[in-house]
């Protein structure tokens, strides 16, 4: 896994953290029955609080191939702020953390630090790239990098470059490329 792609679910903010159990079953139930992908597209989700979730099944460890970024799925992993933040939407500090931790995490399995550029290629041809393309991005980067969208949100995506430095901060305390690092405390399994 070389690179992170930071979502957003485009669902209500409004949610009491409580209640995103249903909020999951929901999406799972849109992205399995209505796009047919047969799991959750994304590999993790995370809500206000800070409460991270396994999204797509077979092990938050391994290399497990989302559905995530439309071209760039393969080596990546995606995650989902549930929320919808577009331009002027706050966002949570507990989210952000989260997301920084979870990546920093995921990153540091493969030794890639937060803040480093990756060369990544094109499956298909239907993302910002052509297929067999190969292009730069950011080891944290946002949905639209990749792929022509607005997600995760004007607002969301401002926050990368901070959500980078404290995934970089985090790292910085864990060994680079071991393979014992402790997995984000409050990583849920999604059922």
């Amino acid at each position: 896994m070389t690179a992170v792609f930071i979502h957003h679910t485009d669902t209500p903010n409004g949610y009491d953290c409580a209640d995103v159990p249903r909020t999951l079953r929901n999406l799972y139930t849109g992205q399995t029955r209505d796009q047919r992908w047969g799991d959750l597209g994304y590999n993790f989700l995370v809500d206000k609080c800070g409460t991270i979730y396994e999204g797509r099944a077979g092990g938050t460890d391994r290399p497990v191939v989302g559905s995530h970024t439309l071209g760039f799925n393969q080596g990546t992993t995606g995650i989902a702020a549930i929320g919808t933040f577009g331009r002027g939407t706050p966002v949570p500090a507990a989210m952000e953390h989260a997301i920084a931790a979870l990546a920093a995490w995921k990153l540091g399995l493969n030794g890639i630090h937060p803040t480093d550029k990756v060369q990544l290629t094109s499956t298909n041809d239907k993302s910002r790239y052509t297929k067999g393309a190969s292009a730069e991005f950011d080891a944290i980067s946002g949905h639209r990098d990749g792929y022509a969208t607005n997600c995760p949100g004007d607002a969301l995506f401002a926050r990368l470059p901070a959500i980078r430095k404290i995934a970089a901060g985090l790292q910085g305390r864990l060994p680079r490329a071991s393979s014992d690092v402790a997995l984000p405390a409050n990583l849920r399994n999604l059922q």
